[in-house]
This record gives structure tokens, C-alpha cells and sequence, in this order.
């Protein structure tokens, strides 16, 4: 029969489904993330791989897994393989997109409404000193409806932020390599712009474009200081788009007032400021961590596994 190797605890229901489809499921349940040496041990001899946005599938365990016919990762990113190596040894490498869409847009709400109203911050507080009582000019945040929201990457998920966003009476700008269509636009009520002039104008940026060599470290010290020093930045998408020293650079100066990172540039270390700020919310990146969205990715890498050992179509990466 043929082995599947998954690199870490996923939903059951993917090993349950292989296994009644005639495979062989070996899966690490060890405590921690797997090394490369024990990813290399369980796919010797394995047809198919499951690995985990957070398992680094190098060329060393590439070249070494001679039977390997498909790479199917649990995550809508793939950073974590190489896909060179892969592609070299004519093996497709499969995601997970559209599955993670409502859970992130939702995320990104919720970091918005956290950061503007101050929630976070506000329940640090009442965990430790509490407050006197109600009063007018207390603990004061800004409302969402009227300002200006700027999406980086109006794919899917930007889409979908953007659909949400209107709700609360939002202005909204784009920008991205292409315009969508101008039926697309004015369903959504969103206007495209030069990424210079979303970063002047925006009250709110929020990222959602996957990670290329063009946006490493787009936002940075250049970019803080021609943000509005009102503004908020929100990241539910890949850490290394934000040079985090200068981000902390930035909120210490005043150059902008606060920021959410559910991603980070060197995950999952932080810069260490970024702890040490009451206008900074941390989260662990959670932004597709419901059970819904991991059920629905444990099923797609599955049936990728399935329809790959049949000759059926899949749809790679590479």
C-alpha cells in the first residue's frame, strides 16, 4: 500500500479518510516542531507527504525521499518547502487556499476593532490596577465607520476584508500588481491606488498578499514615516513584509499609533519591544485557526493525496 508520512498533528479526519482509501498514514506526534532529521526518517520511504506550514521541507529532505510523488501542504502559503528541489524532481507541491478566506477576513476585523477600541488594552488594565469609574474623556479609541481602509493584496482574503469592512461604514483602497475589474470595484466599494498613496492616505492598513522577494520588508522606516502618524497597521498575512525593528523604531517615535501582527518576520520569535507596548496586539498566529478552516484543509490535502495516486488533476503550486 502506499505510505503517506504527515509531518504533525492535523485533523483526524485525514488519516481516517487515507486509511480507508488503501494507504498507509505514518504521522510524528512527537512534542514540538519536527527536525529535519526525524522529517527525513518518515519519508524515506513515503509516496506522499503532508507537511505543516511551519515543517521546513528542504532539498536534503527532498533529494532524499526517492519515492516522493506529491507534497501537499497543510496551509495556503508555501515558503516553508523548496520548491525548486521539488520541482527539480518533478513533484508537485499542493496548498490549501480559499478554505482560510472567512477565518482571517473575520481575524482581521477583530484586530481592527481591538486596536481602534482599545479592548486589549483595556482588559490588561482591568486585570491589574482597574479604573476609577466611567468618565467623559476616559480610555478614549476611534470608531471604525468613516475612516479609510488600505488593503495590500485584494485577493480572496483582501476581498473579504474589504466586503466586511464596508459594513462598518469604511472607505476602501487597494493595491496590488493589477486592478481588479471595475465590476469587482464597485461591488466591493473599493478604489485602487499607487501603494505610495494608500500608505499616505489610509487610517487603517491592513496586508494580505502572500510573501514574494518584491515585498520583503515593504513596510519599513521610509514607509512609517509617510504614514499618517494616526494610523494603524494590521498583518494577518507574512511576517517578513514588515521590518519589525523599525516597526518598533516607528511606535516608539510616534510615527504611527499602533499595530496588530498575527505574523511575524522571523515567527516565532518577536521583536522584544513589540511585547513591551500597551498600542501593540500580539496573537499567535491564529488567523485561520478555526475548526472549521483546519477541518477543511485536512480534507483538501487528503483528496489531493487520493486524486494525485490516481492520475487525476490536481492543481500545484509549481
Amino acid at each position: 500500500m502506499p505510505k503517506v508520512f504527515i509531518s504533525d498533528r492535523i485533523p483526524k479526519a485525514a488519516a481516517d479518510t487515507l486509511t480507508q482509501a488503501g494507504f498507509t498514514v505514518d504521522q510524528y506526534l512527537g512534542t514540538g516542531l519536527i527536525s529535519e532529521q526525524a522529517l527525513a526518517a518518515g519519508t524515506h520511504d513515503a509516496d506522499f507527504l503532508i507537511a505543516t506550514l511551519s515543517t521546513q521541507v528542504t532539498k536534503a529532505v527532498i533529494d532524499q525521499a526517492q519515492r516522493l510523488k506529491l507534497i501537499a501542504n497543510y496551509g495556503a502559503g508555501f515558503n516553508n518547502i523548496d520548491v525548486a528541489a521539488a520541482s527539480a524532481r518533478h513533484i508537485p507541491v499542493t496548498n490549501t487556499p480559499a478554505v482560510s478566506t472567512t477565518a482571517v477576513a473575520e481575524v482581521t476585523l477583530g484586530l481592527m476593532l481591538a486596536l481602534s477600541h482599545r479592548i486589549v488594552e483595556g482588559d490588561q488594565l482591568m486585570r491589574g490596577a482597574g479604573f476609577d469609574g466611567w468618565q467623559p474623556l476616559f480610555f478614549l479609541g476611534h470608531e471604525l465607520a468613516g475612516k479609510t481602509l488600505g488593503i495590500v493584496g485584494a485577493g480572496h482574503i483582501g476581498q473579504a476584508v474589504a466586503k466586511r469592512a464596508a459594513t462598518f461604514g469604511m472607505n476602501i483602497l487597494y493595491t496590488q500588481r493589477h486592478q481588479l475589474p471595475a465590476a469587482r470595484e464597485q461591488a466591493l466599494g473599493a478604489t485602487f491606488v499607487p501603494f505610495d498613496e494608500l500608505v499616505s492616505q489610509s487610517d487603517i492598513i491592513t496586508l494580505h498578499a502572500p510573501q514574494t522577494a518584491e515585498n520583503f520588508h515593504q513596510f519599513n522606516a521610509e514607509t512609517f514615516k509617510a504614514m499618517k502618524n494616526t494610523a494603524l497597521l494590521i498583518n494577518a498575512a507574512r511576517g517578513p513584509i514588515i521590518d519589525e525593528a523599525t516597526l518598533a523604531d516607528a511606535l516608539a517615535a510616534g510615527e504611527i499609533a499602533g499595530a496588530a501582527l498575527d505574523v511575524y518576520e522571523h515567527e516565532p520569535q518577536v521583536e522584544p519591544r513589540l511585547k513591551t507596548m500597551k498600542n501593540v496586539i500580539l496573537t499567535p498566529h491564529i488567523g485561520n485557526a478555526t475548526v472549521e478552516a483546519r477541518d477543511a484543509m485536512a480534507m483538501i490535502c487528503a483528496n489531493n493525496v487520493i486524486r494525485s495516486s490516481r492520475g487525476e488533476p490536481i492543481t500545484p503550486v509549481n
